[in-house]
């Protein structure tokens, strides 16, 4: 067997020297070639190497938006055919690592130590027993000609002022978050200045399978194929129901009405109306000039013009 690591020397975990970086560059599994990337440039190379080697599978170390910009460069090389045949392993390494750890949870409690996470994904390479799973497509631009990136989780409206308020503040992993959403959830009954920055709504129109939203603004859109978007969020809890539809859900709440239904999306209940909540196939957003934003798999991303369509399914390696 033939594996080749792509590890993201970015990622928050593997910029030092350490168990986890250790575990990852040096595994015990013959047959590993190991590249480390900190530049766009330098994964699109690593991408290459892959397209030429054909290995029998490839390991994607990082965070949540490391496993996203390593697929879309893979996919830009081999192409979205080639790619769903191609096995692809998750390895921890990033502040939160949302996509594995949802699909950890499908088959037992989540390891909290990372270095054993990454032995286990070596581990189970040895028996390379693998799920097929689908992804999201997504393009953004007036012409949208651009090579789509493919991930797994994306949203607007107040996920994207999240990011930009988690990002000012030293983006610390899911304890940063959990403070963040505190706090947001805290003044959202007081009119504090953070409530108001993430949740009011904005101007965008909203189409679904060709369908326009009842509403031209909105507070939140999220679309996925992962049921927890962290921190316990089941908003989009009927995510991977389907490979060829993802779950996506919209709403124009004020904040004093979005706040309180928290309990709702912890329980994985539907926020309650005005609301777009479905499965589909196809997503398109059109903010004003120059006030778009959407985060794809934790990476906050500028377009006025967002379309998210049904992606390649992708067979992933197995974890136990």
């Amino acid at each position: 067997m033939r594996v080749i690591v792509i590890a993201n020397r970015n990622a928050r975990h593997l910029q030092e020297r350490g168990p986890l970086l250790d575990a990852i560059t040096a595994p015990d599994l013959p047959g590993v070639d190991v590249i480390e990337t900190r530049t766009m440039e330098e994964l699109d190379q690593a991408a290459k190497v892959v397209a030429e080697a054909r290995p029998d599978a490839v390991v994607l170390a990082g965070g949540d938006g490391s496993y996203m910009a390593g697929v879309t460069a893979i996919s830009r090389t081999l192409g979205e055919k080639a790619l769903s045949k191609l096995p692809i392993a998750l390895a921890p390494g990033g502040t939160a690592g949302t996509v594995a750890r949802d699909w950890e949870r499908e088959r037992k409690p989540r390891r909290a130590d990372a270095t054993l996470r990454a032995r286990a994904v070596f581990a189970a390479l040895s028996d390379l027993r693998t799920t097929p799973r689908p992804t999201l497509r997504v393009r953004d631009g007036v012409e949208q000609t651009q090579q789509p990136r493919i991930g797994f989780i994306f949203g607007a409206g107040l996920v994207a002022r999240f990011f930009e308020v988690y990002e000012r503040e030293g983006a610390n992993g899911e304890r940063g978050a959990a403070k963040i959403v505190a706090r947001i959830f805290g003044g959202s009954f007081v009119g504090g200045r953070t409530a108001r920055q993430v949740l009011t709504p904005q101007e965008c129109t909203v189409v679904v399978d060709g369908s326009p939203a009842p509403f031209d603004e909105v507070s939140l859109v999220a679309a996925s194929v992962i049921k927890d978007l962290g921190l316990h969020m089941h908003l989009l809890h009927r995510a991977a129901e389907r490979h060829d539809r993802f779950h996506v859900v919209a709403t124009p709440a004020l904040p004093r009405k979005l706040a309180p239904q928290m309990t709702r999306v912890l329980t994985g209940r539907p926020l309650r109306d005005p609301k777009i909540d479905q499965l589909a196939a196809r997503l398109e957003l059109r903010f004003p000039p120059s006030t778009g934003a959407y985060v794809l798999d934790g990476e906050l991303l500028r377009s006025d013009r967002v379309e998210v369509t049904a992606g390649p399914v992708i067979p992933f390696v197995d974890v136990v």
